[in-house]
């Protein structure tokens, strides 16, 4: 008998049997029952009928009942095997692992606050009527032994774990409600307190003592701004007395009775007060029709083909986890799992895994509109919903590693009412958990197939939804018409009797390879709340319907679920409509899925739903299937590959640039002037490569043909950048390419900037770059580059507008031109102001778009500076973007008549640690343009100088672009455009309100 229970065991674990117990609403879960004798109240007490077979009444306690498989398994029975003394006698194994229970919490957000003395007036009188929310539980359900060498199969049940319900008020609002007064007048602060308690309470079942009761709470959170503000209420079930149909029954009766009193002072019509419910085996089976009373003549042909179909599934290889996170066990987990091992060894951070949920509402226009398509299509909600899910689920297995053409199979757990199964004997009239569900076997089905719906929903993708959505239809129909819900309980009331299948349940939480995860994902749709029942009321023949507004007392929103904590599913769903809204409710484990991907999923499956309701319009296009044509990751890898070349052809440049970085940070004592230096640095490095594909994209604008939109963009422009967009938008390989291209084009661009292949001019990047095959370290004293002709050197004849010929200069742009310094000192000569302006780009820069630009006519940026008295004449201290550093007057050219200043060079160099970071030379004159004769004099000035080495000579020097004297201003369509929205009005007050600054 033994070997025969052990092979039946493994059976049904190889069938995934496991797996349904893992799931906290799985759809058979019985318990052995002791027949008691049926006795009944007087009428005067109570409205009853002739107490069921399995209730014992006693006056001075109350009912009891002993609790059914599924209640066990929710409870939960715990499991504390025997072990064996010295002397060989047995003593009971207190250091077991405790289970910890089920928890199911709902949460009614109502539009006005009862006073707190309703509240729990409401909470008394609605206690007296169901026997689960005054019930605490008695028994250890231990066996008198284990017959098996893995200590799972049980014998014999002498202290069975049994609801005790007195009629005396043991429990009363005080021991089920808690206070949370939430500072703040806003809606924003009551969600964030009911939030926080409601994911809290998904995980902690803590405050629940099963032995003392009682097995439920409820929290009271309101606002201190009154009572017209609105408020929440939380429930919080041992789901082993309450499914999601109990929770809207006790909060319809709660608030029926508050608008009672608070309108009349009484309830006008007082409930039934009920028997202890049924469970649910006996709901579905029949009385006295458990495997206890008749063993194994409750299996038929169609019980074996359901254990042979659930075994079935487990060939079908579903995923439960995403790639990278388990390899979910299979075979080898289940027998691991019977042996008493954990598959995959032992999670040690199991015990930290914890529900991450979010909340999310469909609106009444989706929900109508999906609920006329789901008609059109001969399909329920619920399939829909089922088909989203799955689609969506598709899209986050991978971890976030494409994979071209994978496909896969998942199994979903659907949630079912099992009050409308079998013989139906539970009519729903108390607080009862008669939740169950069925599996369904999507696929296989494509990694991303929600992603590409949502992108590109053509004819066929949404055809694919429906089809999905018709073969849970399908399967769900198939699975009752075959009397599926009987089998799944007859076989699970086996199981429960005779092995501890919670430890099966424990043992598969602790599994690193499934990590407690049996399905890919799962539903749970409780369908509308105004179409359940009301408790029934004394002397109504048949129950109303709930109401979602008692009085002044409207739910505004309602969101439930249960914890997959430990063992569940891979992506949760738990949904109801009310007001017409679906109220959705997303509850995965973290962090198999992270708080990150549950937001995105529950994003995803919302926009999934509006876009198959048609309520979110996105126009189906081609060019989603053009990525498909290539092998997964193909084009970031050979992109990845060409940048990397191209960063590898600057790395001597790159590596030069590090070492001189380190030592300059090891040469500088205060650490805020190395970071001030480096950081002036690294923001003129990034701004040159940023402007470069910005002058590329404009002459693109530009130079395409076409018409004229406005008379400023060529239409075919606008048809171009919306196919781009499209392609970078709908195909994440190429989005990953061109995001791996622009990076590795701006580490290149930076690296030829650092080698000088990038132009000696306006991006020699390097730090004490070399020249002539030497390298030129720091910057030179004043003294040093000082010419004869700035003997007796005046700065007040310095003043005025200069005209910048060419510059050595990172800090510039190559691209503007016609730039000018106007320097004039403050008044107390002190200090003095640069009018530096600009234009640009050049013609030559941009050709097709230079005279586009909103600053082809100029802008002007102001830099300040400080005359030290303590420095030699000509020398200024300029400042900018946290840096000071001396700009040297190295050489004048004087107007033999008038003695002015006609030509200048200045030399600007910043050091830091002995290490030239900045260096910049400016050849200015008083005229606009200058003969090559003076130019070339020019740099034969500054060689004597010895500033050759810094960047003086012709080939190191930028020659500044001119438009001819006297040429127009710019005027076209585009700088009307400008004007019209105000740039240069912005241009000016930019520059008005400039304090510092730096070329």
């Amino acid at each position: 008998m033994i070997m025969m229970l052990s092979i039946f065991l493994s059976a049904l674990c190889l069938a995934g049997l496991e797996n349904v117990a893992c799931a906290f609403c799985s759809v058979g879960k019985s318990r052995l029952l002791r027949t008691m004798p049926a006795t009944s109240l007087s009428q005067s007490s109570r409205e009853t009928t002739a107490k069921p077979f399995y209730i014992e009444e006693i006056e001075t306690e109350g009912e009891r009942r002993i609790l059914g498989s599924q209640e066990l398994l929710m409870l939960p029975r715990q499991y504390k095997p025997k072990k064996t003394n010295g002397d060989s006698s047995l003593t009971m194994n207190e250091g077991a692992v405790i289970f910890p229970q089920m928890n199911h919490v709902s949460c009614a957000i109502l539009s006005k606050t009862p006073a707190e003395i309703l509240l729990r007036q409401a909470i008394d009188e609605t206690m007296r009527c169901h026997p689960l929310l005054r019930a605490y539980v008695e028994g250890d359900g231990e066996p008198e032994e284990r017959i098996d060498a893995f200590q799972m199969v049980r014998k014999g049940d002498p202290n069975p774990c049994t609801f005790v319900a007195p009629y005396k008020d043991r429990f009363s609002s005080d021991d089920v409600l808690s206070i949370y007064s939430i500072s703040g007048k806003e809606r924003l602060a009551l969600d964030e307190s009911w939030q926080k308690a409601f994911e809290r309470n998904l995980d902690d079942g803590s405050w629940c003592t099963p032995e003392k009761g009682p097995l439920w709470k409820i929290e009271f959170h309101r606002l201190n701004t009154g009572e017209n503000s609105p408020c929440a209420l939380i429930f919080s079930f041992n789901h082993a007395i309450s499914d999601q149909t109990s929770a809207n029954k006790i909060a319809d009766q709660i608030l029926t009775y508050i608008s009672d009193i608070e309108e009349t002072g009484s309830i006008k019509m007082q409930a039934v007060r009920q028997e202890m419910p049924l469970a649910l085996e006996d709901s579905i089976l029949g009385k006295k029709n458990r495997f206890s009373d008749i063993q194994m003549l409750g299996f038929r042909p169609g019980t074996l083909s359901y254990v042979a179909g659930k075994a079935a599934e487990g060939f079908k290889n579903p995923v439960i986890l995403p790639d990278g996170s388990g390899d979910g066990g299979g075979v080898l987990g289940a027998l691991a799992t019977i042996s008493g091992n954990s598959a995959g060894g032992r999670d040690q951070s199991s015990a930290n895994r914890k529900s991450t949920v979010q909340f999310r509402t469909l609106s009444s226009e989706t929900v109508s509109a999906l609920l006329s398509k789901c008609r059109e299509k001969n399909v329920s909600i619920s399939n829909a919903l089922t088909a989203a899910m799955t689609l969506v689920a598709s899209d986050f297995v991978d971890n976030g590693k494409r994979q071209r053409s994978k496909r896969r199979n998942y199994k979903v757990l659907q949630s079912l009412d099992m009050r409308r199964f079998g013989k139906q004997l539970d009519k729903g009239e108390t607080s009862a958990c008669m939740a169950g569900s069925m599996d369904l076997i999507h696929g296989p089905i494509l990694d991303r197939s929600g992603e590409k719906l949502r992108n590109n929903p053509t004819t066929e993708r949404l055809q694919s939804f429906w089809n999905l959505a018709a073969e849970g239809r399908n399967q769900t129909t198939d699975f009752i018409d075959s009397k599926g819900p009987r089998d799944a309980v007859r076989v699970f009331d086996f199981a429960m009797t005779v092995s501890d299948m919670n430890n099966l349940v424990h043992l598969t939480s602790e599994s690193k390879s499934s990590q407690g995860r049996a399905y890919s994902a799962g539903v749970s749709n409780v369908g509308v709340y105004e179409r359940q029942k009301a408790v029934r009321q004394v002397g109504q023949t048949s129950r109303d319907a709930l109401k979602n507004c008692h009085g002044d007392y409207k739910i505004e929103d309602v969101f439930f679920a249960t914890s997959h904590a430990r063992t569940g599913c891979l992506y949760q769903l738990s949904a109801m409509t009310i007001g017409g809204e679906l109220k959705c409710t997303f509850h995965p484990a973290s962090p198999i899925v992270c708080e990150r991907t549950n937001e995105e999923f529950a994003d995803a499956f919302i926009e999934t739903l509006e876009i198959i309701g048609g309520i979110k319009e996105v126009k189906a296009s081609a060019l989603a299937e053009v990525p498909d044509l290539l092998p997964p990751n193909l084009l970031p890898t050979i992109t990845a590959a060409l940048g990397a070349v191209a960063i590898a052809s600057h790395s001597d440049g790159l590596g030069t640039f590090y070492n001189s970085v380190m030592e300059m940070k090891a040469n500088v004592d205060n650490t805020e002037d190395f970071w001030a230096a480096l950081n002036f640095w690294i923001f003129f490095a990034v701004g040159h490569p940023i402007l470069q594909p910005i002058l590329w994209i404009s002459d693109v604008l530009h130079g395409s043909p076409g018409p004229l939109i406005a008379d400023l963009v060529p239409a075919t422009f606008i048809a171009g950048n919306i196919f781009v967009i499209a392609v970078i938008t709908l195909s994440k390989e190429i989005r990953n390419s061109v995001n791996i291209a622009a990076l590795c084009a701006f580490l290149a661009y930076v690296g030829a900037g650092l080698d000088g292949q990038a132009g000696l001019a306006d991006f020699n990047l390097a730090l004490d770059d070399p020249y002539a095959g030497k390298v030129v370290n720091g910057c030179p004293a004043y003294e040093k580059v000082r010419q004869a002709s700035m003997e007796n050197f005046d700065l007040q004849k310095y003043q005025g507008l200069w005209y910048e010929q060419k510059f050595h200069d990172w800090t510039q742009f190559k691209e503007v031109y016609d730039t000018t310094l106007d320097i004039k000192l403050t008044a107390d000569g002190e200090g003095w102001i640069d009018d530096f302006a600009v234009k640009g780009p050049s013609e030559k820069s941009a050709p097709l778009s230079w005279d586009k630009s909103p600053v082809a006519n100029g802008a002007h940026y102001f830099l300040f500076g400080k005359v030290d008295k303590n420095d030699p004449k000509g020398v200024l201290r300029e400042s900018g973007f946290g840096v000071t550093f001396p700009n040297y007057i190295v050489d004048v050219k004087k107007d033999p008549e008038t003695g002015e200043y006609t030509e200048a060079i200045q030399f600007q160099c910043l050091e830091r640690g002995g290490v030239r970071v900045f260096e910049g030379i400016n050849f200015l004159s008083r005229k606009p343009q200058m003969t090559d004769e003076e130019m070339s004099a020019m740099h034969a000035r500054a060689k004597k100088a010895g500033m050759y080495p810094y960047g003086a000579s012709p080939e190191q020097m930028h020659t500044v672009a001119r438009r001819p004297s006297g040429a127009p201003e710019i005027d076209n369509s585009w700088q009307a455009m400008w004007k019209a929205i105000g740039v240069d009005k912005l241009l000016e007050l930019v520059t008005e309100s400039i304090e510092d600054g730096g070329r």
